[in-house]
């Protein structure tokens, strides 16, 4: 048998070409199928709560377009009176009174012919706020994809773990059966089972921890992809789609990472905003017709009819100085924005190197703890026969698996590091989202509803019916 096939056996189940986890549920777990990586995320595309919110208040920014406008659109308003009214009317010599039921009908219609470019402004402002908001949804997405991959490889590696920690658990008790055999036929002293005893409850303790750390990653598994884990697979390596250098990802980065293009929507807005702003200091013109029909309005008519048009001009000169004050807030909101975007890019330049170091750390100590793997099982398996012939203590044996349980261990760890390392310079660069992954899914497409509302006159259900 070959030490790659018995490294298999004992459980690390890395692929030396990719350096990931293979490793199924116990028995018993909720599902027999397997359940790839992909699948998952695809699970955590169409149910994770974080991401239908965000789909939510995207679409509900979508209705400032049509909001804005509707500024461009005319205005009707109907108004009705009606009451009781009591007259008494002396004319000639003459008294009349009696009690009337004033009735009037009013319609009127305004159309705005000059806003002092408030309405073009705040449209565009508007746009900014949907193209921001689409970023921001495609950040979500790669935050929560991101999360599903860790929480997909946290869970294999808590199996991993607690594979290796009950193997280490049962080597451990077999050694304390050997020295307990030897300590009656007077070979070792009580010491010596006494430190086999020792090591076997710590053993215990740590198959307990990694049991408890496994139930923890199952949950937030289930809380991040919407479905229990079943057995799980080795992911397929997603290197490839990694720029060759760390400048490149950089750069990349900076070009494409969805934070940072929602901040340079921001601060196109936030120019848009300070236009309007300033809009209230222009005049504005519209023309406004009314017909109106009044009954009753004395003693002496039935009813009267008018009609009328007119052209108004409005000429802001002094409005307390409150549009002053939101013209400065509104340039300083610009001022702060610009200075966002700034800090958006410094993180992720930050970023990109912080996660192309764990990269190109964890394939240097997978390569390590492979070379340590071989090494400590070969050195246990040479302890274990020099104890039996008495040129080794019980302490030493002991010693080497434990040495063997922790490169092991080391070895699990740096694969699911590799893994999320990778995934995390994909999200870096802005390609961690159903198309580029290729997502057996519906991809939801922001554009859609947009289309749908922008041009709404009137209505009041969303367009999926609700």
């Amino acid at each position: 048998m070959s030490l790659a096939t018995r490294i298999r056996r004992n459980a690390t189940g890395f692929l030396a070409g990719l350096g990931v986890l293979s490793i199924a549920l116990p028995v018993g777990a909720t599902a027999a199928r397997a359940q790839s990586l992909d699948s998952a995320l695809a699970s955590a595309y169409v149910n994770n709560p974080s991401l239908n919110a965000q789909r939510a208040g995207t679409r509900a920014v979508d209705e400032k377009v049509p909001q804005a406008l509707s500024g461009y659109r005319p205005t009707l308003f109907g108004t009705v009176t009606a009451g009781r009214e009591y007259q008494k009317i002396r004319a000639s010599g003459q008294s009349i009174n009696g009690g009337l039921w004033p009735t009037a009908f009013v319609l009127t219609a305004t159309q705005s012919l000059f806003d002092g470019f408030v309405t073009a402004n705040t449209t565009r402002n508007a746009e900014m706020q949907v193209r921001g908001s689409r970023e921001t949804l495609r950040n979500t997405e790669q935050a929560v994809l991101l999360n599903g991959v860790t929480a997909y490889m946290n869970v294999i590696q808590a199996i991993a773990i607690l594979d290796l920690q009950r193997q280490n658990l049962a080597a451990l008790e077999q050694e304390l059966r050997a020295t307990r055999d030897r300590f009656n036929v007077g070979e070792v002293t009580r010491t010596d089972v006494a430190q086999a005893e020792a090591r076997v409850a710590g053993a215990q303790y740590e198959v307990s921890q990694a049991v408890a750390d496994l139930s923890s990653a199952r949950a937030v598994y289930r809380q991040v992809i919407g479905v229990e884990p079943g057995r799980l697979t080795s992911p397929r390596s997603i290197e490839p789609m990694i720029p060759r250098t760390v400048d490149r990802v950089v750069s990349a980065g900076l070009n494409n990472h969805p934070a940072v293009m929602a901040s340079q929507f921001a601060v196109d807005a936030a120019m848009f905003q300070v236009k309007v702003a300033e809009g209230a200091l222009m005049p504005n013109l519209n023309v406004q017709g009314q017909v109106s029909r009044t009954n009753e309005q004395s003693l002496q008519s039935t009813y009267a009819d008018s009609a009328a048009v007119t052209l108004n001009l409005t000429v802001p000169i002094y409005q307390g100085g409150v549009e002053y004050a939101t013209i400065r807030q509104a340039k300083e909101v610009l001022t702060q924005t610009r200075l966002e975007v700034d800090v958006n890019r410094d993180t992720i330049r930050a970023q990109a190197v912080q996660f192309w170091g764990a990269l190109e750390a964890s394939k240097v100590q997978i390569e390590a703890a492979q070379a340590a793997v071989a090494a400590n099982t070969l050195a246990l398996e040479g302890v274990r026969e020099e104890w039996r012939v008495g040129q080794r203590t019980t302490t030493d044996v002991l010693n080497a698996q434990r040495e063997l349980t922790n490169s092991r261990s080391a070895l699990v760890v740096a694969q699911r590091d590799r893994v999320v390392a990778a995934y995390s310079l994909v999200s870096i660069i802005g390609r961690l989202d159903a198309i580029s992954l290729g997502l057996k899914v519906n991809v939801y497409n922001p554009a859609v509803h947009y289309e749908q509302v922008r041009d709404s006159w009137a209505g009041v259900r969303t367009p999926d019916g609700k």
